[in-house]
């Protein structure tokens, strides 16, 4: 599920990756441009008034979709495409709305040009990781574990396994095999919460990740599991692979693979 956040004038605006376009919280975007203190009441409000008014259902141009919450969960949430949020602006009468679709705008035209040229998204990624101060091994090794990951996703996609929920249960399975944790409390012990894992995984142990997987598709491929059952199994073998050279290597070193070292500045890890 690549779910992120858009900044827009300090604001944040959370956003879901959806059959192939970006989709954004409809209620992030109403607190952009209101000074409304509740802006899932003002969403409820200007729905009805709008079906009253112009006979028009604003729910239809929406999609519930799961979008992270600040307790770290995930949630069923309104959010709506690039045409559907013009739509939703032009009921709200704010002089922030020109600036909003403007952004809109540009946010739809980088990645329409990173689907024309991949190399812009990953230059992006790239950037980004630099900013933060990643060191460029272990950047190298994040976008390859990515590559690893994609290729994993679409076999499951080939074989009969769709849906996130599922992408999430099979993930996990892996995840749990090769370092005795959850995905939920590999990040507790890192004290994460909405961040992503692997933003904050070392080199070693995105190292171990990019073999669970490796492994389990490589083994789902020989045995063509298909469906949840199938490649549940294939996934708790792939794991175990990973798991055994992940003791070996501790007994060798004396070092534990998986660490509660995290990259998250000072000042969180404080709070």
């Amino acid at each position: 599920m690549d779910t992120s956040l858009a900044v827009f004038q300090d604001k944040k605006i959370r956003k879901i990756w959806h059959n192939d376009e970006w989709w954004f919280s409809v209620v992030d975007i109403i607190a952009a441009l209101t000074d409304s203190v509740d802006s899932k009441d003002y969403w409820y409000r200007m729905k009805k008034r709008e079906k009253e008014d112009a006979q028009v259902e604003l729910s239809t141009i929406c999609r519930q979709l799961k979008l992270p919450s600040a307790d770290g969960k995930f949630y069923e949430t309104d959010c709506t495409n690039t045409e559907g949020a013009f739509r939703i602006i032009q009921s709200i009468p704010s002089p922030k709305a020109e600036p909003f679709k403007l952004w809109l705008a540009k946010v739809g035209y980088e990645r329409v040009q990173e689907i024309e040229n991949p190399e812009l998204s990953v230059d992006r990624a790239r950037g980004t990781w630099q900013k933060l101060g990643r060191s460029e091994k272990w950047i190298q090794q994040r976008m390859m574990g990515q590559e690893t990951r994609n290729k994993l996703t679409d076999y499951w996609k080939d074989h009969d396994v769709t849906k996130e929920e599922e992408y999430a249960i099979l993930t996990n399975i892996i995840h749990e095999e090769w370092t005795g944790l959850s995905v939920k409390d590999h990040k507790n012990l890192k004290g994460l919460k909405k961040q992503n894992l692997r933003d904050h995984m070392s080199e070693a142990e995105l190292i171990f990740t990019a073999l669970a997987e490796l492994s389990t598709r490589q083994i789902a491929e020989s045995e063509n599991a298909t469906g949840m059952p199938e490649n549940k199994v294939t996934s708790k073998t792939g794991g175990g692979i990973a798991k055994d050279a992940r003791l070996a290597l501790e007994k060798k070193t004396r070092k534990k693979v998986v660490t509660k070292e995290n990259y998250l500045p000072v000042k969180k890890r404080l709070k």
